[in-house]
């Protein structure tokens, strides 16, 4: 049986929900996206997994709320633990190479995996992504530079770009090469 230390904490994007082991954050998703958790959960553990509430596991509550307060680096060494395949690795490793405020696009994101022609592959990968936020998939933008796909909705990609200091317009952006 895989134990979780599991808390919800209130955020201006909503409620959030966040399991961590022992030593690496494993999920951090939204409240109206609960059953979207556990199904990735259940995807990864099968049955042998159980959350247990816990205040502050690993530090989460006291980093998210830094960076909620305007300290875009509290949550930059959270370490996690994400499951998935190896591409599926690769393409949420590579989401902490994109600095707050700035974009990048699929495109540049499957180059930087070494897979250049993987933007598709990239883009769903992104939305399965199991931890929001840390994991930065809402940093990644459409060819056109227009917001596309955010599990969470794009209203909370605009938002979390927004605070992370993101110059763009809707339709412009700075991106990461």
């Amino acid at each position: 049986m895989v134990e979780l230390a599991y808390m919800r904490m209130d955020s201006p994007v909503g409620e959030l929900l966040i399991a961590c082991s022992d030593t690496a954050l494993q999920v951090l998703d939204y409240i109206d996206y609960a059953d979207r958790m556990h199904h990735l959960l259940q995807r990864r553990y099968g049955t042998t997994y159980r959350l247990t509430e816990a205040h502050n596991p690993l530090d989460m509550r006291t980093r998210m709320q830094a960076y909620f307060a305007g300290d875009l680096t509290a949550i930059n060494d959270i370490p996690v633990e994400t499951g998935g395949t190896p591409f599926q690795q690769r393409v949420w490793s590579a989401l902490r190479t994109i600095p707050a405020g700035q974009v990048a696009t699929y495109s540049i994101q499957a180059t930087r995996i070494g897979q250049p022609t993987a933007r598709r592959a990239v883009g769903r990968t992104n939305g399965l992504n199991p931890v929001a936020i840390v994991l930065p998939c809402h940093r990644v933008i459409g060819s056109n530079a227009k917001l596309t796909g955010y599990a969470g909705g794009l209203w909370r990609k605009e938002w979390l770009l927004r605070h992370e200091g993101w110059a763009g317009a809707i339709g412009q952006s700075t991106l990461s090469l």
